[in-house]
C-alpha cells in the first residue's frame, strides 16, 4: 500500500507540546490559523468573546468600561464613543505587552500592526493597546522611551541627560517637550518623510509627562500612516489600570476589596502567589514588587508589605502607605500607587472577561494570575463560585512578534505609500501565512524560558 504524502504544512509538534503545558488556548489558535494569512490570525484573535455572567465579571466590566469612557472622551466625539464601547462590548480586546516607546521601535510598531489589522478585518472603527509606562526612561544603554530609533542611529528624544534618563520613570517624568534640534538633524541625513514631519508638528508643544508625549505622538502617527481612519488606537496604561483598581476599592463587599483587605482571604492569596512561584511555571511570574507600585521622584519604586504598610525597603525616609482600602484607594487615585502586574490584568482582563493580547513571557504569566485568581476564590460564596465556573475559559493569546521583522522601522516604511502605509502593509499580510511570519515558531524555540520549561518536561518522563 502506497504512503499518502501530504503537503500541508504542520506546526512544530514538540513546541505546541511545551505551550499546552500552560497555554492550551494559545496552541489552539496557532492550529486553526497555522497556514492562514496572519490578517485571519489577527482577525481571529479580536473574534467575540462571552459577555460576562457572575457578579464579580458583571461588576469589574462596568468599572472598566467607565474608565474607558473617560479615557475616549479626551480623544473622540460622543457619538465615536459610543460607537467603541459598543465594538468592545462584543470583541473585548487589548492588545498588551506594548512598551512606552514610540512606534519607531521595531518590536512596538510590529505588535501595533497586528492589533490593527484585528480591528480592520473585524470592521472595528476603534481598538485598545495596552502601554506600560512603569519603565525608566532609559533602560539599558540608548535603549527605552528616551530615545528614538531611526535605524541606524538612536535620537534623544526629549533631550534629557543620561543621568535624569535612567533616573525617571515615564509615567512621571515631566514636563517634556521633543528635542527639536536633533530631530531636525535627522531630517537633513535620511529621506524620513513618513513619520519625521509628524513628530515635528509637535516640536513646541509641552507634554505633562513622557508617557503623555509618547501616547500623543504615536497616536498622530497611525493617523497619519492610515489617513482613511481604518482603525483608530486607542493607548491605555498604567494610570487607567490604577483608575479602575481604585473604583474597584471604593467598597468593603468588593471581590479585589475582599482578597486584599481581608486577613484570611489575603492569606490565602499569598498562599497561592507562592504555590505558582514554586511551581515549573513560576520563572514566569513577576514578582518584584508587593501589589503596588510606589511612585516618587518621578520614580517608580519597589514595595514591601510590612507591619500594615506598604514601604520602600531599606529607605527609612521612602514611601509609608497603610495597606487599607481608604489609603490605597485614594493613593491610585493621587498617582503615588501604580498595580502591579497581577493586579493590573485582574482589573483590566481577568474579571472584565477581556481576551488579552501579549508576548511569550505574558501568555506565561497570565496562565498564572489566572490560576492564582482561581486558587484564591472561595466557592462556598455563590457569587465566586459562579466566578470560578466563568473562569474555566481563559481569554488569553498570543501576539507580540507574531509579526517580528528583522529591518527597521524606518527600512519597512521606506516603500510604502505616504498616509495609506497601515493599508498596504494589510495587503501584504493577506498573502502571509502566520507560519511564514513566525518562521515556523522560531521565536517559541529560541526562547529561554519556554526552552528550559521543554527540557523540565522530557526530564520529569
Amino acid at each position: 500500500m502506497t504512503a499518502v504524502f501530504d503537503p500541508t504544512p504542520t506546526p512544530p509538534v514538540e513546541i505546541l507540546a511545551v505551550l499546552s503545558l500552560l497555554c492550551p488556548e494559545v496552541v489552539r489558535d496557532i492550529e486553526q490559523n497555522w497556514n492562514a494569512p496572519v490578517s485571519n490570525y489577527a482577525r481571529h484573535l479580536w473574534r467575540p468573546v462571552a459577555r460576562p455572567a457572575s457578579g464579580p465579571a458583571i461588576a469589574a466590566r462596568s468599572i472598566l468600561r467607565e474608565v474607558l469612557h473617560q479615557r475616549l472622551g479626551v480623544i473622540m466625539q460622543p457619538e465615536e464613543i459610543g460607537k467603541a464601547l459598543e465594538e468592545f462590548e462584543h470583541r473585548p480586546v487589548i492588545q498588551s505587552g506594548l512598551h512606552c516607546l514610540l512606534l519607531m521601535d521595531r518590536i512596538t510598531f510590529d505588535a501595533l500592526l497586528l492589533a490593527w489589522l484585528g480591528a480592520v478585518e473585524n470592521g472595528l472603527s476603534a481598538f485598545f493597546g495596552f502601554m506600560g509606562t512603569t519603565m525608566t526612561m532609559e533602560t539599558i544603554g540608548r535603549e527605552g522611551p528616551g530615545w528614538l530609533d531611526v535605524g541606524d542611529d538612536k535620537v534623544n528624544l526629549f533631550g534629557m541627560g543620561r543621568h535624569k534618563l535612567c533616573r525617571k520613570s515615564a509615567c512621571v517624568a515631566g514636563p517634556v517637550t521633543l528635542n527639536k534640534r536633533a530631530l531636525e538633524a535627522v531630517g537633513d541625513e535620511t529621506d524620513a518623510s513618513r513619520w519625521l514631519g509628524t513628530l515635528l508638528a509637535s516640536q513646541d508643544k509641552v507634554f505633562g509627562t513622557a508617557a503623555d508625549a509618547l501616547t500623543a505622538l504615536n497616536e498622530d502617527l497611525v493617523a497619519d500612516w492610515d489617513r482613511a481612519g481604518m482603525a483608530q488606537p486607542v493607548f491605555i496604561d498604567d494610570r487607567l489600570a490604577a483608575a479602575a483598581m481604585a473604583r474597584h476599592l471604593e467598597y468593603d463587599g468588593s471581590l479585589l476589596s475582599r482578597l486584599l483587605i481581608e486577613p484570611s482571604r489575603r492569606q490565602r492569596l499569598e498562599r497561592a502567589l507562592q504555590e505558582a512561584a514554586s511551581s515549573p511555571f513560576g520563572r514566569f511570574l513577576p514578582n518584584a514588587t508587593a501589589y503596588f507600585w510606589g511612585i516618587r521622584e518621578e520614580r517608580v519604586r519597589k514595595l514591601v508589605l510590612e507591619n500594615g504598610h506598604l514601604i520602600e525597603p531599606g529607605r527609612p525616609h521612602g514611601l509609608s502607605i497603610p495597606f487599607e482600602r481608604p489609603h490605597l484607594k485614594q493613593a491610585l487615585l493621587d498617582g503615588v500607587l501604580l498595580p502591579n502586574l497581577f493586579l493590573m490584568f485582574l482589573v483590566l482582563a481577568i474579571l472584565p472577561r477581556v481576551r488579552v493580547v501579549g508576548g511569550l513571557r505574558q501568555i506565561g504569566y497570565v496562565a498564572l494570575f489566572h490560576s492564582i485568581l482561581l486558587a484564591a476564590l472561595d466557592e462556598t460564596a455563590p457569587e465566586e463560585r459562579d466566578l470560578a465556573a466563568e473562569l474555566q475559559v481563559r481569554e488569553n493569546a498570543w501576539g507580540m512578534r507574531v509579526i517580528d521583522e528583522k529591518i527597521s522601522v524606518r527600512e519597512q516604511l521606506a516603500g510604502l505609500p505616504e498616509g495609506a502605509l497601515f493599508p498596504d502593509l494589510l495587503r501584504q499580510y493577506r498573502l502571509r501565512t502566520f507560519a511564514e511570519t513566525t518562521d515556523d515558531l522560531k521565536l517559541v524555540r529560541e526562547n529561554a524560558r519556554w526552552r528550559k520549561i521543554g527540557q523540565a518536561e522530557i526530564k520529569a518522563t
